[in-house]
C-alpha cells in the first residue's frame, strides 16, 4: 500500500482539502485506489454521503444476485449427487446376485467407480464455478464503487461550476 493517510493522498492529488476535489482528481482518486489502504479509502469516501448509499446498494443487489446463484447451484449440485447414489444402489444390488460372472461383477464395480469418478469432477467443477463466480462478483462491486466514486466525482465538478469559489462542502 502506497498511500497511508488522507495527506498523502490529498498532496498526490495537488488538493489541500477535499472540497477542491475536482472531475479530473476524482478521477485520479480512483484510479490511486490500489495503491491505499482500505480504512484510509473508507474514511475518504465516507466523506461523500451519495457515494455511500450508491455503494450500499449496489453491493446489495449483488450480494442477493450471488445468493440466488449459490443457491441455485447447491440445488442441481444436491441433485446430481442424490442420482449418482440413487445409480451406486442399483449397482450394489445387482453385485450382490449370486450368478453373476466375474466380467459381471467387474463391469458393476467399474461402474460404481466411475459414478465416484463423476462425482469428483462435478465436485471440482462446482468449486471452480463457486470461485469464478466469486471473482465476478467482486470484480463488479469494485466496477461499481469505482463508478460510484466517478459519479460524486461528476456531481462535485457540476456542483463547482455552481459555486464562483469553485468549493464543495465535504
Amino acid at each position: 500500500m502506497g498511500y497511508k493517510n488522507e495527506d498523502e493522498i490529498k498532496r498526490a492529488l495537488g488538493i489541500e482539502s477535499w472540497r477542491h476535489l475536482s472531475k479530473e482528481k476524482m478521477i485520479r482518486f480512483v484510479a490511486m485506489m490500489p495503491d491505499m489502504s482500505t480504512e484510509v479509502a473508507l474514511k475518504i469516501i465516507e466523506q461523500f454521503p451519495a457515494f455511500k448509499d450508491f455503494a450500499k446498494d449496489v453491493v446489495g443487489v449483488m450480494e442477493k444476485a450471488y445468493e440466488s446463484t449459490l443457491s441455485n447451484n447447491k440445488q442441481s449440485q444436491e441433485h446430481f449427487h442424490r442420482a449418482c447414489q440413487e445409480v451406486r444402489e442399483i449397482l450394489r444390488v445387482e453385485l450382490n446376485k449370486d450368478n453373476l460372472s466375474r466380467e459381471d461383477k467387474k463391469f458393476i464395480i467399474e461402474q460404481i467407480q466411475e459414478t465416484l469418478r463423476m462425482e469428483f469432477q462435478k465436485d471440482s467443477e462446482n468449486k471452480q464455478f463457486l470461485s469464478g463466480n466469486l471473482k465476478r462478483v467482486l470484480a463488479g462491486a469494485g466496477a461499481a464503487l469505482a463508478l460510484g466514486v466517478v459519479f460524486v466525482g461528476g456531481k462535485v465538478f457540476a456542483e463547482s461550476k455552481d459555486d464562483p469559489e469553485g468549493s464543495l462542502e465535504a
